[in-house]
Formats: structure tokens, sequence, C-alpha cells
């Protein structure tokens, strides 16, 4: 790879450092928010589950957009709307005003930067033997994002409030367009060959068993992802755990999967990527699970938050390396943003189900039971899947 290759590749990871880093740590704002409007965690998690479903529903269109006009000019724009709900975020007086804020309009802001159109950008120049690495590299940076920006959030809720800590975070999303410019490219796409229409790209991918199977798959990693990174601090601190090492546990599984998005990406380039998968679900299901059997102590915790860390984002650039492993690149954002609703679809319900049976309930037991379940069946989803590349991309590169 070329130094510029090399550049483009670090402007995403700095986008995705911070745009997606952000949206993995509002659950840290959780119980300050809810105390101060004298909502539930019912309503908290409802916003959030507002912001996945809309950041779901609007990131094909968004992938699309980015596919025939260029990812930078789409970041730039989501960007804008994603600092404009975080400020507003801050000045809400209500649950309705949360929705709004930080669930709708940074839903929609979150299509531009965060994972799928800096992994299309990207995907569109590299080599076809460096998309695992490469995607883990920048799924690693999400991770990495949201374990630094963790214990800096915390200190400005702490220090002066949760309203001052929205506000900041928003001066920080306005500074990304910059970072941004930094991915744009005219040079030829890495595939190259014929080019598809639209109609054709969709006919394909849902002519094909494996592109259903991805997308029903990841539906269970918004589900997990969402519900522990929404609810986990609020878990730990009714369990008896104290507020700072609530949300330090939450750091501590992103900073674990810095490696885990790493080492899987890495392994993605040498091993069957839906082997994997299977492995990453499979492990997750035996994790939640023990969390249900074992006393909650800050040593039990420490080691659900490493093992669970090593598995967080490691399913993301596997399954989007599939993807432009088996459909190619051309209408990557397009294809990955249809998968990444299901995730989102998931993550709605991760996040709002998760605080609907606390409030009812009294406990989040019933939703380990249930995220465990659903893990069993997301590995077996992934077992059957064709990986092979399509012959179209065979005659090509023929």
């Amino acid at each position: 790879m070329t130094g510029r290759l090399w550049f483009m590749v670090a402007c995403g990871v700095v986008v995705v450092l911070i745009g997606g880093g952000l949206r993995q740590i509002f659950g840290v704002f959780q119980v300050e928010v809810t105390q101060e409007l004298d909502i539930g965690f019912g309503p908290f998690g409802l916003v959030i589950g507002i912001q996945a479903l809309i950041l779901g529903i609007a990131q094909p269109a968004s992938g699309l957009l980015a596919d025939k006009f260029g990812s930078v000019r789409v970041i730039i724009a989501g960007a804008l709307i994603y600092a404009l709900g975080l400020w507003w975020a801050g000045q809400s007086t209500s649950a309705w005003e949360l929705a709004v804020s930080l669930g709708l309009i940074v839903g929609i802001g979150l299509t531009g930067p965060t994972q799928v159109l800096v992994l299309g950008a990207v995907g569109k120049v590299i080599p076809d033997n460096r998309h695992s690495f490469i995607f883990g590299t920048i799924i690693a940076s999400t991770s990495l994002g949201g374990a630094l920006l963790i214990p800096v959030v915390f200190q400005v809720i702490q220090s002066f409030d949760w309203r001052t800590a929205f506000s900041v975070a928003a001066l920080v999303i306005v500074v990304l367009p910059l970072v941004a410019l930094g991915l744009y490219n005219k040079g030829p796409a890495a595939d190259g060959g014929p080019r598809q229409s639209i109609r054709d790209a969709m006919t394909e991918a849902r002519s094909h068993s494996g592109f259903i199977l991805l997308t029903l798959g990841f539906f269970v990693c918004g589900f997990h992802v969402t519900f522990i990174g929404t609810h986990l601090p609020a878990f730990l601190t009714d369990s008896g755990l104290s507020p700072e090492f609530s949300a330090d546990a939450l750091a501590m599984v992103l900073f674990c999967n810095v490696i885990g998005a790493f080492l899987f990406g890495t392994l993605g380039d040498r091993f069957s990527k839906k082997n994997l998968l299977t492995l990453l679900y499979a492990a997750r299901a035996a994790l939640m699970i023990a969390m249900l059997m074992v006393p909650i102590s800050e040593t039990t915790t420490i080691i659900f938050c490493v093992a669970m860390g090593f598995l967080w984002l490691s399913t993301v650039p596997l399954t989007s390396g599939l993807v432009a492993q088996i459909f190619g690149t051309q209408y990557f954002s397009m294809l990955f943003g249809i998968v990444f609703m299901s995730h989102q679809i998931g993550g709605f319900l991760g996040a709002w189900l998760a605080g609907y049976i606390f409030d009812t309930t009294g406990s989040y037991d019933l939703m380990w039971i249930a995220a465990a379940a659903l893990g069993v069946v997301s590995a077996l989803l992934h077992w059957p899947i064709q990986e092979q590349p399509l012959e179209r991309l065979s005659a090509q590169a023929s």
C-alpha cells in the first residue's frame, strides 16, 4: 500500500475514533440524565434504541449516496447533524426532547462519521487481501475512541454536569469534517471491472443466502453491544459496585476490543471469516450465561469485561469483510448499510427491552438470558454461509 492509502486509513481511523467512539459511551450519561429529568431507565433505553433504529434505517440510503457521490460529502453532512443533535440533547428538559435530539437527530447524523462510510471509502482503494486487516484496524479505533472518551466524559459530568458534557462533545464532532477531507480519493476502485447497476447489485445480494444469513446474524450483534453499552454501568451500579468502577468497566470492554478487533481482523485475512463469526457468537453466549451464574464483584466484572472486550466489535471487520469478499466494493457502502440496518434494529431492541425489563422486574436477568439465547442462534446462522467470491468477481480477477 502507498503512503497516500495509509494517509486515508489514518484519517478514517480518526473519524471513527471520535464519531464512532462517542456513540459507544452514551450509557455513561444514563444515571445523571434519568435522575434530573425524572425518567426511568426504560425511557432512556428507548431514546438510545430510537437512535440505533434511525441510524439503521437511514444507513442504506446514506451508503448509496456515498457510493454514487463520494463518502466525504456524506460524512461531512452527517457530522454537522450529529453535532446539532448532541448540542440539543444538552438543552433537553424532557424525555421527548431527548428522544428528538439524542435519538432522532443524532441517529441521522451518525450515518456519516462512523464505520460504514469510512469502511466503504477505504475499501474501494485497498487491495482485496488486506480488507479484514484494515477493516479491523478501523473498527478497533471505534473501541479505542470510546475507551479514551469514557473517563473524559465521566469527569466532565462529575465536575460540571451532563449538559456541559453533551455541549463539549458537540464541539469535538464539529472538527470531524476537516479530518474527513483526507478520505477524498479520485483514483480507480480496487476491484475495477464492469460497473453494475444498483438494481443488479440488489438482486444479486437478495438471491445470495449468505447475504440473508449475515443480515440476520448481525441483528444479534446489535442487540448485544447496545444492551451492554447502554446498560452495563447501571447493571453494575445496581449490583452494588461504585459508579466510578461501573464506568471504568465499560471503558475496559472498549480497550480490550482494540486488541480483539485488530486480532480478528488479521485472522480474517488468513482463516474462514464465517467460522470465526460462529466462534465469536458462541463465546458471547457462554459469557452471558456466566454473568447469571456467578456473583457480581469487581473481580468477576473485570474477567467478564476483558473477555467480552475481545469479542465486542470483533464481528464487524469479519462481517464487513465478507460483504466485500463476496460482492466486491462498488456498492459496498449500500450493501453493508443494509446488513448494518439489521444490526441497528437489534440495537433498538437491546437498548429499549433491557430498560423495560429492568423497570418491570427490577432486574436485568431476563435480558441476559435473551442475549445468550440469541448468541447461540447467531452462531448457528453463520455456520452454513458460502463465502466464496461471486463468479462475476472471479471472472474479473482472471
